[in-house]
């Protein structure tokens, strides 16, 4: 009799445990993360929020030193968002030299507020490709999304305090 209520009470650890793992498996967290860095806020600003209200001339601002104006970072943003989409989705993604630098460079033909849409786009398209990935595409590539979901906060930490120190900050 106690060997099968020990039995018992073990099958529903075990049943309980499996359940919890599915809830807080991989997919969920990286989701969480991609939408906490676009649009819900948690523990932190989302970068939507942080560059809301925000007119041209305050993005393009720079300092007298090497810091980067807010369209900088959001450019940079673009570029590896978008970059490593593609290699996600399986395209053809271009050479890069691996000069950093040169992913801070915007197109000033095109304006700020297409800069934001861009960046808000690739975010939400983000979103949708990890809902609907396989569990092998989340196994090799959860790293990857995870670093660049802290890739985006910590950038979104540089918006806010350039931000700040203009009192362009609620």
């Amino acid at each position: 009799m106690r060997k099968g209520i020990a039995a018992l009470i073990i099958g529903v650890m075990i049943s309980n445990c499996s359940n919890n793992a599915s809830e807080t498996g991989v997919k969920p967290l990286l989701l969480e993360q991609l939408e906490n860095t676009h649009t819900n806020q948690d523990w932190f600003v989302p970068v939507k929020t942080a560059v809301e209200g925000l007119n041209y001339e305050q993005a393009t601002f720079k300092d007298s030193t090497d810091n980067h104006s807010i369209i900088e970072i959001i450019a940079h943003l673009i570029f590896w968002q978008e970059r490593i989409l593609k290699a996600f989705k399986e395209e053809q993604v271009s050479d890069f030299d691996d000069d950093n630098e040169v992913t801070f460079e915007y197109n000033e033909e095109s304006d700020w507020t297409n800069s934001r849409m861009k960046l808000d786009s690739i975010q939400a398209e983000w979103e949708r490709v990890v809902k609907n990935a396989t569990d092998e595409q989340i196994s090799s590539w959860s790293s990857e999304i995870s670093n660049m979901a802290a890739h985006t906060a910590y950038h979104t930490g540089q918006i806010i305090y350039i931000r700040k120190q203009h009192g362009w900050w609620k």
